[in-house]
């Protein structure tokens, strides 16, 4: 059979028409970005308020794709019986809208052949999310229904926006995303704030534990791919119920090779987390709306991060020296080897983000560096801490220590079992590369971002003494 060429360019324009719909249903973000007016759509969601006059209706939907509600009209004197909370699917004309502060809205009159509405999914009687204001403290009550509040869904969507911009990042710099696992035989930390896994000893022949941290794994893979990163659950077993505080968190780590001066390390902990809220200040319509606390909280915070060309950095020692000047005769002083409390770190960080650097070495792991100006009588490592401003430690990383001799040597003063760790010591006896990463608290990153103060509310189902809902 032949096909004429017109033919042809027929068939073709119609295959790519179909290549580029959707199998999905709308979104409500796809109508209010992309529908017409005049363009007969369902658009599909649960009810966030009702409102009747005497002649017209309306009705807000909400599907959790964007902070913006779609708003219905429906055109007929009685009323659809709907309630707050029903899931529910409205066909009509998308037109412009006559109301304030929106451009379109969705008509709907169910006389007409074309329009229509449905219940989805009904609801109780008592349905707790109502139009009204609601507390974090009542809504953490609610572990399956809260994420469908405006604030709570506006976290997550700020969260995933922000994961998608680290991975732009990383790629930009040649990173490699990678995926270390989660069950462990090795405390990185050496804290011993670990979450030990029943009967593991059985089935691995050896005890093993949920990770508190990849570092050690992601050490392994960035000597074979060079510069590494990833996104994952950490857990530990730290009886600290604070806003600050998870059992189980999400944290990013990279981790470096080829770096051997520990300011190329903070520059690129900087330049990161600038990037991310320099795209969400590009986009910051979309992600105020629905936000907890005040927008101008929000934008301070934002920027806080962006107005500094480059943040400061300072040592522990000239901290400590620093916080004992500002304390009286009377009051006692910190001293070399003390931890800064979270209300030192505020202080320290109350003009903007800032870098404290080379703590004690007794203070830190035995993975880390010496210091590049090492003092025998006061040791300190190369490692840094990064505060920000009314919240305290965000990130923290260090360069590793890359000679076996010397990693042997910090183990043992550890206390640690070096014929055990064999499968990470053996990383400085073929072909070692001088190093280093960081890890960062993914939950008090966005916590930072969105306002707010608690880091249990930005992720779905927190794990916290005591906590474990659902």
């Amino acid at each position: 059979m032949n096909i004429t060429n017109q033919a042809k360019c027929v068939i073709k324009k119609r295959f790519v028409r179909l290549a580029h719909k959707s199998t999905l249903n709308p979104t409500i973000k796809h109508h209010l970005a992309k529908s017409e007016p005049g363009e007969l759509i369902e658009a599909r969601g649960f009810v966030k308020s009702v409102r009747k006059s005497k002649n017209i209706g309306f009705l807000d939907l909400a599907d959790g794709t964007t902070s913006e509600d779609l708003k219905v009209v429906f055109q007929t004197k009685e009323q659809p019986k709907l309630r707050v909370g029903q899931t529910v699917a409205v066909n009509g004309e998308w037109a412009e809208s006559k109301g304030k502060g929106q451009t379109r809205e969705l008509r709907c009159n169910p006389q007409e052949p074309q329009h229509s509405y449905r219940i989805i999914g009904d609801v109780e009687e008592d349905y707790p999310l109502q139009k009204k204001s609601t507390s974090m403290q009542f809504l953490r009550t609610l572990p399956a229904l809260k994420h469908r509040t405006s604030t709570i869904a506006s976290f997550y969507r700020l969260r995933s926006f922000l994961e998608t911009q680290m991975i732009d990042f990383f790629n930009i710099n040649d990173f490699t995303k990678v995926t270390p696992p989660i069950i462990t035989s090795s405390d990185c930390e050496g804290a011993g704030e670990t979450f030990k896994i029943a009967e593991s000893a059985n089935f691995f022949e050896k005890t093993t534990y949920l990770t508190v941290s990849t570092q050690l794994h992601i050490e392994a893979l960035a000597m074979a791919l060079n510069r590494v990163w990833t996104l994952t659950p950490c857990f530990r077993a730290e009886n600290s119920n604070t806003t600050r505080h998870l059992c189980e968190f999400w944290m990013l780590e990279a981790e470096i090779s080829h770096v051997e001066d520990l300011e190329q390390l903070l520059n690129f902990t900087e330049d990161m987390i600038k990037y991310s809220t320099r795209k969400l200040i590009d986009l910051k319509k979309e992600y105020l709306r629905g936000v907890y606390l005040e927008e101008e909280l929000v934008q301070s915070r934002w920027a806080a991060i962006t107005k500094q060309e480059k943040w400061p950095r300072m040592t522990y020692t000239d901290a400590i020296e620093y916080l004992n000047k500002l304390r009286k005769d009377s009051e006692e002083k910190l001293e070399f080897g003390d931890s800064l409390l979270l209300e030192h770190e505020k202080y320290l960080a109350k003009d903007g983000p800032i870098f404290i650097t080379d703590y004690p070495a007794e203070m830190k792991p035995f993975y880390m560096l010496k210091s590049a100006k090492f003092d025998p009588e006061k040791p300190t490592v190369a490692c840094y801490d990064l505060l920000f401003p009314d919240f305290g430690e965000l990130a923290g990383g260090s360069l590793r220590e890359h000679n076996y001799e010397e990693l042997v040597e910090s183990m043992g003063k550890h206390g640690m079992d070096v014929e055990e760790m064999d499968w990470y010591t053996t990383l400085r006896k073929n072909g070692t590369i001088p190093h280093g990463g960081f890890g960062m608290g993914w939950e008090r990153f966005v916590t930072y971002l969105s306002g707010h103060d608690n880091v249990k509310d930005v992720i779905p189902f927190p794990r916290a003494p005591g906590l474990c809902r659902a």
